[in-house]
């Protein structure tokens, strides 16, 4: 059962409940973006992809939403009035690694709203 949420983007149960093990190591693929951008979510995917498919969905998502994050900065950064609009993007960012985290650690798979999906 999926939950509709144009905004917070959308979360459902797995099939398979996930470990203690496994909610955390997608807790820290959302939260650890805060402070290792991309590097946390690519390092936990390549090591759990094939171990968990919960924990490869969370880092796959959180890898996604952050390559989204910096190819908008860089566009908005190239424009003169997109540079004072880098702080919103930020945020924006931000608030929803923090509903990621909220829905990994409820145990659901959940994805961001407008990101591109380049890893599949």
């Amino acid at each position: 059962m999926e939950q509709q949420n144009a905004f917070l983007g959308t979360d459902e149960q797995p099939i398979v409940t996930p470990t203690s093990d496994e909610k955390t190591l997608a807790i820290l693929s959302h939260i650890l973006t805060i402070v290792v951008w991309l590097f946390a979510p690519l390092v936990i995917y390549l090591i759990k992809k094939d171990e968990s498919k919960f924990v490869a969905e969370h880092a796959k998502e959180s890898l996604n939403f952050q390559i989204t994050v910096t190819l908008a900065c860089i566009v908005l950064f190239i424009t003169i009035i997109g540079i004072f609009l880098l702080w919103i993007v930020g945020i924006i960012a931000l608030i929803l690694v923090i509903v990621a985290t909220i829905k990994a650690n409820d145990g659901k798979l959940y994805r961001y709203p407008f990101t591109l999906r380049l890893i599949k």
